[in-house]
């Protein structure tokens, strides 16, 4: 069962962004070990997975594994366009031993409670015994999922543990803390009055790049402010930015992503050094 601080980590990418890179997957994921980080969700929205082919999806879940080192946890976001493919997605992630599958609810259209409750089951049982979470985030699906349907989805999948919520303020994520369910805090400002509320654990996009920061806060530890580095990443294009970080704090990781996400101009990487440099 996943707890405590979680990277939501970048996919590392070649080719200006076409590619996989394939050979940064393994010092990422040490990097962020080293750092203090429980474990990381791979391919969510700081990971870039809506974006990758199901190929390349499930290649770069099989590197993060792969590459997990002992007591750390891995779980791959599996949320698709399509219910097939989300199931897809789901098993594979199973089979190849990840320690836990989020999906968010697919995109573009609102769908209704039945809709979504039957796309969950599926992926959930997809993924079965896998411990499951539904990935909350409306600013990214398009809607909130209704708290309506957690219920019901308790009853259909045993596997069904508990959410990741990236949605904010505190009134849009507080209903979320729903007894018997763990929950992942997304917004780094609402770590402290998320995990005084009951939720088990973070999985901060800042993390990626600050994992050691993130982990202090997520232990009730002096460290800098964090609103204040996701405020100073988010001044750029906030994936390009974290890699960017994350290289110039020794991980072998390019700055490509893949378009429609765009590079870092040269005035905003000398910029982004300059911030960096003042920290």
């Amino acid at each position: 069962m996943l707890r405590g601080a979680l990277a939501a980590a970048v996919t590392p990418l070649a080719g200006g962004g076409e590619v996989l890179d394939e050979d940064a997957v393994d010092p990422l994921v040490a990097f962020l070990e080293s750092s203090g980080l429980d474990g990381l969700l791979a391919l969510g929205t700081t990971g870039e997975g809506i974006l990758l082919s199901p190929a390349e999806r499930r290649r770069a879940a099989e590197l993060f594994v792969a590459a997990r080192p002992e007591d750390f946890t891995v779980a791959v976001h599996c949320g698709a366009q399509t219910t097939r493919e989300t199931a897809e997605l789901s098993a594979h992630s199973a089979d190849l031993g990840a320690d836990a599958v989020a999906v968010i609810g697919p995109p573009y259209y609102a769908l209704d409670e039945r809709a979504l409750l039957e796309h969950f089951t599926a992926a959930a049982q997809a993924c079965e015994p896998l411990p499951f979470y539904v990935y909350e985030f409306a600013a990214r699906s398009g809607y909130a999922v209704p708290v309506s349907v957690l219920g019901q989805l308790r009853e259909r999948a045993p596997n069904f543990v508990g959410l990741k919520v990236s949605d904010r303020p505190w009134e849009r994520f507080e209903p979320y803390l729903v007894e018997g369910l763990d929950v992942f805090v997304g917004p780094e400002s609402l770590i402290q009055p998320g995990l005084a509320g009951g939720a088990v654990g973070v999985v901060s996009g800042l993390a990626t790049a600050f994992p050691a920061e993130v982990a202090a806060a997520v232990r009730g530890l002096p460290g800098p402010d964090l609103d204040a580095l996701r405020n100073g990443l988010e001044q750029f294009p906030f994936h390009a930015a974290a890699k960017h970080v994350l290289r110039r704090r020794g991980v072998p990781i390019r700055e490509d992503v893949r378009a429609p996400l765009r590079e870092l101009t040269e005035d905003e990487r000398e910029a982004l050094d300059r911030w960096l440099g003042s920290l």
